[in-house]
């Protein structure tokens, strides 16, 4: 069934909600970790790189697929060779998949917010780690904020497009950014800055391996909303004359501005203070409130990081809700607020096991708790193969040529990468996401 209200975004509204949804935590509490754990600089040079040679390919043609087709992605891909229906489930199932983990790192970010702004800064940095460590263990706690951020999710989504997607976008985007220079500020005046600095400027050519490569991709795809049929979906409520190679071009932009940008606001301020570049996930959680506590006011700035890094959070959040509901909305004619509760609701019971496989949940999947096996199953399995067989399918099913003439609007619209796009999408970007994904899948370990 095909949905003809379904909604449009603006030029600037998609440009701001793409982007909102490719920002995410990924940018904020993944990619610092991830330089510090892969030689600083060298995994940021491999990183931009990356983003060039791939990310820019595999955004135009998700964009393109959307805005033909004017469908979530089960249905473009029908629409456009049935025999294909199948990789259009992959967008559906991934970020409905990511969505109810998401959720439950949405809920911990939500009450150190909280927490922050009720004074409690000081309590939480006493010893950071262990309050980290029984807050997530929690049967109860973080199951009531996982509710609340999934809460503020639905509310967005349900009221559509324009009065949802797009005004919230417009509202967190330029906020995250603001906020985020702020941090920076603060971050690089502190005394002993200069070292973190230097860790994340300078690239460390010996630390270039396969592994800098793979976690580097991988970040690519997690941070871009590539490979999970976001890009597809939010491509459907286009209009015909938004010039998506611009587009695909000024995103990556803004969401490897903002990757930047949070390393400048976090590794110089850990390196300030004597901590491990490479803490891991537990970074913002566990060693920041630490760092905010040395700071004079650092409550202040406790409350605009986590301010900064919910705003990340949800307008990525609602993109990976609004995927399974436009499904649900195109396909069964579902009235858009009923859709987005079913999808929402079911989000959140299956995160349930996610939040409590930090604590009582001990049952194992693969030798992994429940929300690692989520996340192996969607950002190491499905996310490159998704991108990768997209690329197949417009290098040889679709044709470059078709997806061109979509791109440029049947030449209306200037498309001055269109040589270079067509030999990457079906030359190159597939069988590079091919032989790292058998790497990050642990299924063939290739180059050790």
């Amino acid at each position: 069934m095909e949905n003809n209200n379904r909604g449009t975004f603006s030029r600037l509204g998609f440009i701001l909600a793409a982007a909102g949804s490719a920002i995410g935590l990924g940018n904020l509490w993944k990619f610092p970790y991830l330089a510090g754990k892969n030689g600083g600089g060298a995994f940021v040079l491999i990183y931009l790189i990356l983003v060039v040679l791939v990310g820019f390919v595999v955004m135009l043609g998700e964009m393109a697929i959307g805005r033909n087709t004017k469908l979530n992605p089960i249905n473009a891909y029908k629409k456009l060779n049935k025999k294909w229906e199948i990789l259009g489930a992959v967008g559906i199932i991934v970020p409905f998949t990511i969505v109810t983990y998401y959720s439950v790192i949405g809920g911990w970010i939500l009450k150190y917010l909280v927490n922050y702004l009720t004074g409690q800064g000081s309590v939480m940095a006493a010893d950071s780690s262990a309050y980290f460590s029984n807050f997530i263990s929690s049967p109860i706690q973080p199951l009531v904020w996982h509710g609340l951020f999934m809460l503020m999710n639905i509310l967005i989504v349900a009221k559509g497009i324009e009065g949802g997607v797009e005004k919230t976008s417009k509202v967190m985007m330029p906020g995250l950014f603001i906020i985020l220079l702020v941090l920076v500020l603060r971050s690089v005046t502190l005394p002993g800055a200069s070292e973190g600095l230097k860790f994340y400027l300078t690239p460390d050519f010996s630390a270039i391996t396969i592994d800098v490569f793979v976690a580097a991709l991988g970040q690519v795809f997690y941070s871009l909303s590539l490979g999970m049929g976001i890009m597809i979906t939010y491509g459907s409520y286009l209009s015909k004359d938004n010039d998506l190679e611009r587009s695909a071009l000024i995103i990556p932009t803004l969401d490897t501005l903002a990757a930047l940008l949070a390393g400048f606001a976090i590794l110089p301020a850990v390196f300030a203070f004597g901590f491990e570049p490479t803490a891991g996930p537990g970074l913002i959680f566990i060693t920041l409130p630490a760092v905010f506590d040395s700071i004079p006011v650092g409550f202040v700035f406790g409350a605009l990081f986590f301010l900064l890094v919910l705003f990340a959070a949800i307008t990525s959040s609602i993109s990976l809700l609004e995927s399974p509901a436009a499904y649900l909305i195109d396909n069964f004619g579902v009235e858009r607020k009923k859709a987005v509760i079913f999808c929402g609701v079911a989000a959140f019971l299956i995160g349930v096991p996610s939040s409590l496989s930090m604590g009582v949940f001990q049952t194992t999947f693969f030798r992994m708790n429940f929300f690692d096996f989520m996340s192996y199953f969607a950002e190491s399995l499905l996310m490159p193969l998704g991108g990768m067989f997209m690329c197949i399918f417009i290098g040889y099913v679709w044709k470059p040529e078709s997806a061109i003439q979509e791109i440029s609007n049947e030449g209306t619209l200037p498309f001055k990468l269109r040589g270079y796009w067509a030999f990457m999408i079906k030359y190159i970007v597939p069988v590079a996401i091919f032989v790292i994904w058998l790497n990050s899948s642990g299924l063939i370990k290739l180059f050790k």
